[in-house]
């Protein structure tokens, strides 16, 4: 049986009617086009016009722009004005742009994840995630990108790496298609992916140990004590500073992600943005059975009180960030730390 297209799927899965769904189907794919004219022109590396460098100036969050992070957000916000679309609210600009007043649809997007990668020829992505418009679209454009995550109506990303690939979901589990350059378009590689619930590999930027709170740093030393240590097995460690890029090890092959808060300036709230990253990774891998958290609370259930607001963020295997979750809530009943359970700990698995 050949795997359907991307356009196939999205078809079987909007009625006729249903406006709202339709609207989601036209607005994927012109995000599907976009995403190949930005891997054309990342394929061209050094070869073609140089995109690497930074152009001097900082986005919304004040992180300094590479010169292919504004050509990736100017790429993607063309694309979604042939598109039903009325606000388009990005990493790249200080508020929303509002494109067309009468539309059904927001998209909110982190129009190139991992942009520090782009020198040394590491895996990006785009991450976007589609709102319904609540209230007026031109006299409160802030309003519908302040819905709970739970709102989204359909979420996910493309990873530029080796094979050009886009991980989606409308609420009905999460779907991964692999670019067919034989067919000019995306083929379904797998249908409603399935996060493995046993894992023994993590993934936290390491060098931030001393700035990491007594639960997290706990987590961290009892995985690495391994097979010896209240875990009772040996893990692995990843860190490749791309979200997309560990998203999608975590789909294909499990594990956990961890960005908590720390002690850094900056970072006290975390470092990722709830509305356009957290958001849409969030609802990906619960549609993948796996469980998405601000490191105890659901993120799906949280309310953005700006655009850009920062959370800490870990997902993966739902019975590992549940885990995480309760070195958190019950620092005093893990492991070593509690005489009565010593190496047999609660959390043992």
């Amino acid at each position: 049986m050949t795997a359907p297209t991307l356009e196939a799927f999205l078809a079987s899965h909007v009625g006729e009617r249903d406006d709202l769904h339709t609207a989601v189907r036209e607005t994927v794919r012109q995000l599907a086009l976009a995403a190949r004219t930005i891997h054309s022109t990342i394929n061209y590396g050094t070869l073609g016009v140089s995109f690497a460098g930074l152009n001097g100036r900082s986005n919304a969050d004040g992180d300094y722009q590479r010169n292919l992070d504004v050509h990736t957000n100017e790429v993607f916000l063309e694309a979604v004005r042939h598109a039903p679309v009325a606000l388009y609210g990005s990493e790249e600009s200080h508020s929303p742009v509002l494109l067309d007043g009468g539309a059904a649809l927001a998209l909110a997007i982190d129009p190139l994840d991992g942009s520090s990668n782009i020198d040394t020829n590491v895996s990006i992505g785009t991450i976007f995630s589609i709102l319904p418009v609540v209230g007026d679209a031109a006299r409160t454009p802030e309003v519908t990108f302040l819905q709970p995550g739970s709102a989204q109506l359909a979420a996910g990303f493309f990873i530029y790496g080796p094979q050009l690939a886009f991980v989606f979901t409308r609420g009905s589990g999460t779907h991964v298609f692999v670019y067919s350059t034989r067919l000019g378009t995306f083929v379904q590689a797998h249908e409603s992916r399935s996060i493995p619930q046993k894992t023994q590999e993590f993934a936290i930027n390491a060098s931030n140990y001393r700035h990491w709170d007594e639960a997290v740093r706990l987590y961290i030393d009892d995985c690495l004590k391994g097979s010896e240590g209240p875990r009772g097995k040996e893990f692995n460690m990843r860190w490749i500073a791309s979200l997309v890029a560990e998203a999608y090890r975590i789909l294909i092959r499990g594990g956990v992600f961890l960005y908590p808060a720390d002690a850094r300036r900056g970072y006290a709230r975390g470092r990722l943005r709830l509305v356009y990253e957290a958001n849409p990774i969030a609802m990906l891998i619960e549609q993948a059975g796996g469980a998405a958290t601000d490191t105890v609370g659901r993120i799906l259930d949280l309310t953005p009180i700006d655009l850009h607001q920062r959370v800490p963020l870990v997902f993966g295997a739902a019975k590992e960030v549940e885990q995480i979750g309760r070195y958190h809530t019950e620092p005093s009943m893990i492991g070593e730390r509690a005489p009565l359970f010593g190496h047999r700990s609660l959390f043992r698995v």
